[in-house]
């Protein structure tokens, strides 16, 4: 690779020390604990943790660290290290019915069975650098306790009415399926699909949400519920022949609503968009959730007429993973491909002055 240039790997070697160097800083301060990691950098741990597929607070917080708060980084350490770990066996859906809400938002209905929840968000704070946050550590402020119930959805409102479409069965027998253990395949199913959505990048997903409501798309979406909160986790046990809670989990969840005028197949009704992701994660669900009703095109007799709407541009691209190895190996030597390249352009070039030359006399000649 760089042997020739700067020593091999001593030079490796040393850049690797010089990076823990540098992840460590100042060393009159204290380092970083992983716990301060996972208390005051909760929404960073989530992302990871979503885009990495793997659900652990303290090794989420661990690859933050270790990545100088790279996310994208991070995400890479954390999903190598998942594909270490055993597998036991598949949980059974989630029930995010249950879910022990501690903050649920509706743009759809303004009095809810339940009520609006706020909970924590930024969406009503000033854009404002605080100073008071400075020195902060000296504050001791008691810790608020957070709800924790569940209330209805309110897709079940529109659902009474048949106004919207259902939730869908998945066939007899169906297995879910799984795109960290099998090769990608398209057209792919929608469950698949979700998947790929809920690991890919926020900010490329963020962007085609962007693009589906400045009219790369036919969505008219409305926010019919964005919901928060921990759900449990069950494993079904042969040997017992019931389910068994293992814990639970924070989550975001987002139903968008969209206009459907109706085909030849379906009557005019809402149809659904979904998202759902690991931790506390709106953006990320809300994005989610615009584009898994874009790619729904099919279903509902629609033309591919966005980029938001292609699923293999979509997926193929939404692994920010993958986007960073196939950007950040160009910074690998390229030196024999680059010297061909050189020698063409130097050919072509000639070529090209020769024939510009040659013009040149023939008009002169003309002229004369």
């Amino acid at each position: 690779m760089y042997v020739a240039v700067k020593g091999g790997e001593t030079a490796i070697a040393n850049a690797h020390r010089l990076l823990a160097d540098r992840r460590r800083g100042d060393r009159s301060l204290p380092a970083i604990t992983i716990e301060q990691v996972v208390e005051q950098l909760g929404l960073a741990v989530d992302r990871v943790m979503a885009e990495a597929s793997l659900y652990d607070r303290a090794l989420a917080a661990l690859a933050v660290r270790q990545a100088r708060g790279d996310m994208i980084e991070a995400i890479f350490i954390l999903r190598a290290y998942r594909t270490t770990l055993p597998r036991f066996g598949y949980s059974e859906p989630v029930d995010t019915a249950r879910m022990k809400v501690e903050r649920r938002v509706s743009a759809t209905y303004k009095d809810l069975p339940g009520g609006q929840l706020l909970g924590p968000t930024f969406d009503y704070t000033h854009r404002l650098l605080d100073p008071s946050l400075i020195g902060e550590e000296a504050v001791d402020e008691p810790t608020l306790k957070e709800p924790g119930e569940p209330v209805m959805r309110v897709s079940d409102i529109l659902d009474g009415e048949g106004l919207i479409e259902g939730d869908g069965q998945m066939p007899e027998g169906h297995v879910a399926g799984d795109l960290t253990r099998e090769p990608m395949e398209f057209p792919m199913a929608r469950d698949l699909r979700l998947q790929a959505l809920a690991r890919g990048d926020e900010g490329f997903l963020l962007a085609l949400a962007y693009s589906t409501q400045r009219g790369y798309g036919r969505t008219h979406p409305f926010v019919g519920e964005v919901r928060i909160g921990e759900v449990e986790v069950e494993l079904e046990l042969p040997e017992l022949g019931f389910a068994v809670s293992l814990g639970a989990i924070r989550v975001t969840e987002c139903q968008m609503v969209n206009q459907f005028k109706g085909s030849a197949k379906q009557p005019p009704q809402f149809t659904r968009g979904y998202g759902l992701v690991f931790g506390q994660s709106e953006r990320k669900a809300m994005s989610m959730s615009l584009v898994d009703r874009a790619l729904r095109t099919d279903e509902f007799d629609e033309d591919i007429v966005a980029p938001a709407e292609d699923q293999e541009f979509v997926i193929s691209h939404a692994d920010n993973v993958q986007a960073t190895g196939f950007v950040e190996h160009l910074k690998l030597p390229h030196y024999v491909d680059f010297q061909a390249e050189l020698d063409l352009v130097r050919r072509m070039r000639r070529e090209h002055d020769a024939a510009r030359a040659g013009g040149k006399d023939g008009m002169k000649e003309a002229a004369e």
